[in-house]
């Protein structure tokens, strides 16, 4: 006990006891337990850069949406579609396959 009070006099009798209980309490809310503001802020960054994945991913869907509204409703540009991704042809064609 002699210890506790001999720290107390040497390092905590300047203080003023509403500064020492505000840096304990600082210190516990950054520092200690599963909800510290450390963790709450990995959480929101983990958060904003989920949202912008699914922004991206919505985007996207919508591509794909008009690209295949426009393959139902295009027969030009089915027969384009399947030329260039399936490698289709006709029987009288020739396919010559261009690597860059």
């Amino acid at each position: 006990m002699s210890q506790l009070t001999d720290f107390y006099k040497k390092y905590l009798a300047g203080l003023n006891k509403y500064w020492v209980v505000t840096i304990i309490f600082l210190a516990i809310t950054f520092f200690i337990g599963d909800s510290n503001l450390y963790n709450r802020y990995k959480y929101d960054e983990k958060i904003r850069s989920l949202e912008s994945e699914i922004n991206r991913y919505k985007k996207e869907i919508e591509q794909n949406k008009k690209k295949i509204e426009e393959l139902q409703t295009d027969k030009v540009g089915l027969e384009q579609f399947a030329r260039e991704e399936y490698l289709m042809k006709k029987e009288n064609e020739d396919v010559f396959i261009v690597e860059e």
